[in-house]
């Protein structure tokens, strides 16, 4: 008689192949064993090497740093690291320096708000799936105060994709009198779906400009732009590496990127600015967007970690991911309690083609109601399983995954006592009880097969 993890390898053989990664999780990765940790959160954040940190640190120790902003020694030498982080960037993602910018961020957050704050709507359109995250929901806001028109392409169940005849119909009509803005997650961060990154020269070919939300796809997947050519592509190097957080990029095409007209100006962001005048002029590229001193000592450590991610290969990486969410998904999709009802119901593709590595269910019990997600969540807890639960800042696919309707939504926010505060739980109350969110486990890069053993053994204790 096999043993799982025999039959896991006859079913997955090239698992095999990823070996490297558990070598490093003995070494770089050791305190994930020592603590008992089970790790299911890569979609919210990376962990990082021990080797990144030494590295970093010796760095940190051997040299002395300024502000950038300045020509003594410690401010070049800081430049110097600054300019060739931002250099590495972009050969990272296989970006023509001549045709793309690096633009450092706090987050891949504050990457959007840079589009969103300066994208010329006046006249336009603003096109997205319904499952992009709240930051690139939030882009919205600029859109409706500039008179741009905003529409969503909605998510269909079970699989969470995309209606391809809709998009196409919605591409098609670009406004002739403004400037046109499509955007869409290249890995939604609820489903896991991959949406086709041909979207971005059909978009392109109707005349609009396109953001590519990357967050949740680059971690696990290499993406190529001189393959694929949006316009703007937000990153958070915490997802992709764990360390340093607090540091994103907006990588823009420079063609897209002088479209932009920022709203005001800052330290670091201008060449000349005047108060008796009433006069400021803006810098040239990167710097326009950079408000005041940038994270540099921080900075460096990116191309420390990018560097870690290449030693390792994208390859590997995707592999590992691919092999054990298919185990995670056949397993725990055929759980049933003892009447024959399902443990879980799942929201997103039941295979492994075309989706990544976050599975996102909701547990429920021999009668069919959903366990509250909290309750899941405090569950694991207890047994040092790290998941993710809630709508993770991406209402518009947890809306639909969860059947709430516009009706009920519409009844809920014009109630008077909800016109400017609401709760969670107020909220969950107005739509009739109904789950307001689900359950994320994330497979990442550095999972391994006892990992999801784990995850599984916590799954059967909720049968019945």
């Amino acid at each position: 008689m096999p043993t799982e993890f025999e039959t896991f390898l006859q079913k997955y053989p090239t698992y095999e192949q990823t070996s490297k990664i558990d070598e490093l999780r003995k070494t770089d990765y050791a305190r994930l064993d020592a603590g008992e940790h089970v790790y299911f959160d890569y979609t919210g954040g990376g962990i990082y090497a021990e080797s990144q940190i030494q590295k970093h640190q010796q760095l940190l120790r051997e040299n002395v740093f300024g502000n950038p902003h300045s020509s003594n020694p410690t401010s070049i030498a800081a430049t110097h690291l600054v300019e060739g982080t931002r250099e590495y960037i972009l050969k990272f993602f296989n970006a023509d320096p001549n045709e793309y910018l690096a633009i450092f961020t706090p987050n891949a957050s504050g990457a959007l708000k840079l589009v969103g704050e300066s994208y010329p709507f006046p006249n336009g359109r603003y096109l997205l799936t319904f499952d992009n995250h709240n930051s690139v929901n939030g882009i919205r806001e600029f859109a409706h105060a500039r008179g741009a028109d905003v529409t969503y392409i909605p998510v269909m169940l079970p699989d969470m994709r995309v209606d391809a005849s809709q998009l196409d119909l919605e591409l098609s009509r670009p406004s002739k009198a403004g400037h046109n803005l499509f955007a869409f997650p290249a890995q939604s961060n609820f489903s896991s779906v991959k949406h086709p990154l041909e979207w971005i020269e059909k978009a392109h070919a109707h005349g609009w400009d396109v953001l590519v939300d990357a967050a949740a796809y680059v971690p696990t997947n290499k993406l190529d732009l001189s393959k694929v050519k949006p316009d703007f592509v937000p990153i958070s190097f915490y997802k992709i590496f764990g360390y340093p957080t607090g540091l994103g990029a907006l990588i823009a095409r420079k063609s897209a990127l002088a479209k932009l007209h920022r709203p005001w100006f800052a330290g670091g962001t201008i060449t000349v600015a005047s108060v008796q005048g009433d006069k400021y002029y803006l810098a040239d590229g990167a710097a326009a967007f950079e408000d005041g001193t940038l994270d540099y000592l921080n900075i460096p450590a990116l191309e420390i970690g990018l560097k870690h991610i290449e030693s390792i290969g994208y390859d590997i990486i995707s592999e590992r991911v691919k092999t054990l969410t298919g185990w995670l998904l056949e397993n725990l999709t055929a759980m049933k309690h003892s009447n024959g009802e399902p443990l879980v119901r799942l929201f997103g593709p039941n295979s492994t083609e075309g989706r990544g590595g976050a599975v996102t269910v909701n547990f429920y019990d021999k009668d069919g109601q959903a366990f509250d997600h909290r309750f899941i969540e405090s569950e694991a807890n207890k047994v040092n399983i790290s998941l993710r639960t809630g709508c993770f800042c991406n209402p518009g696919a947890g809306e639909v995954a969860l059947g709430i309707s516009r009706v009920e939504l519409d009844v809920c926010f014009t109630r008077p006592e909800h016109k400017d505060v609401m709760s969670i739980d107020e909220f969950r109350k107005c739509i009739d009880g109904k789950s307001s969110g689900a359950v994320r486990i994330s497979v990442g890069t550095f999972t391994n097969f006892n990992d999801v053993q784990s995850l599984l053994a916590f799954a059967r204790g909720l049968l019945s």
